[in-house]
């Protein structure tokens, strides 16, 4: 009896001392997992790191995607130019006007090549809704304007407005008759007449505008004066936040926006870093970099020259 009764008091014991362990709030602290402190300030730097490599590359991969985007629409657009050449055996003009030059301040017929070249773009029913007989300005056109087809926009643009323009000459100057591109003003260009060849002659080229993709203006047509001008890229959203038929809207500061008719046509420009896209007569779509030669850059805009160029410097 006494061996019984030690060994129950012994196990009693031993059951309330590991009850006791097993209740204990230092014993239940020691056994629960978790991080420290300094381990999880450790976690969150790992991963700023990670995050700070790893957006460049991000950022770069939805830059090329949106290079490749604009590419293939300036693939369209030349391949429509090219169509409508087959089917009228000469390319459409780039404006359509009664007087020279093209002054972009709503007045006059001006319709573009845009336009002319929408059948061939899948926009028939677009196309049907355009009143060729009334002016690009008129009332019941302009309220088509509203209807962008998206492969005239460029994805990396920030404006509202076509992306993409047709070369009318080679230096700065007026939309007006003998202008030396292949889309100017009431111009017949037949593939004929690219003397300088199809592969050295551009036809379309990325731009930076706030105007409508129906007007044979500077909204659709530039010239090869200028390439890459991040000046005209600033002047082109500041006249976005104006209106842009004031005769000289006060912008903050004091500072003026010169009127259209006294504004330069301007030049091809992007917001991809380091160049353009342009479509070329042969129907391939090509970068240029805003450093090429510019005397080469505006041989390229010239379609009867007589200057050979090699095609692999820019």
């Amino acid at each position: 009896m006494t061996f019984h009764t030690v060994s129950f008091c012994s196990m009693q014991h031993t059951r309330t001392a590991t009850d006791f362990e097993r209740r204990s709030p230092r014993s239940s602290r020691r056994r629960q997992p978790g991080f420290t402190l300094i381990e999880l300030l450790v976690v969150i730097a790992i991963i700023a790191i990670l995050i700070a490599l790893l957006l460049p590359a991000v950022q770069q991969a939805r830059e090329a995607a949106r290079r490749g985007s604009c590419q293939n629409n300036l693939l369209q657009l030349g391949l429509g130019l090219q169509q409508y050449h087959q089917t009228h055996q000469v390319f459409p003009p780039g404006s359509v006007n009664a007087t020279s030059p093209i002054v972009d301040n709503g007045q006059g017929y001006q319709f573009g090549w845009a336009a002319q070249i929408l059948p061939y773009l899948d926009q028939g029913l677009l196309y049907s809704k355009i009143d060729f007989q009334r002016s690009v300005h008129d009332e019941k056109n302009f309220r088509l304007l509203g209807f962008l087809p998206p492969v005239f926009r460029c994805s990396s643009s920030v404006l509202i407005g076509p992306s993409y323009g047709g070369c009318h000459n080679d230096v700065e100057a007026p939309i007006e008759y003998g202008n030396h591109g292949v889309l100017t003003l009431n111009s017949s260009v037949r593939l004929q007449d690219l003397t300088d060849g199809r592969q050295a002659t551009l036809l379309l080229g990325e731009i930076v505008s706030t105007g409508a993709f129906l007007n044979g203006t500077p909204a659709t047509l530039r010239n090869a004066g200028s390439l890459g001008d991040l000046e005209e890229r600033r002047m082109a959203q500041r006249i976005q936040r104006e209106n842009y038929f004031s005769p000289s809207p006060q912008l903050p500061g004091g500072e003026t926006v010169e009127p259209p008719e006294t504004r330069p046509v301007g030049g091809f420009n992007s917001y991809h870093s380091g160049g353009s896209n342009f479509s070329l007569a042969d129907g391939s779509v090509r970068l240029i970099s805003n450093e090429v030669d510019r005397l080469v850059f505006q041989h390229l805009a010239h379609r009867a020259d007589g200057n050979l160029i090699n095609l692999e410097s820019f």
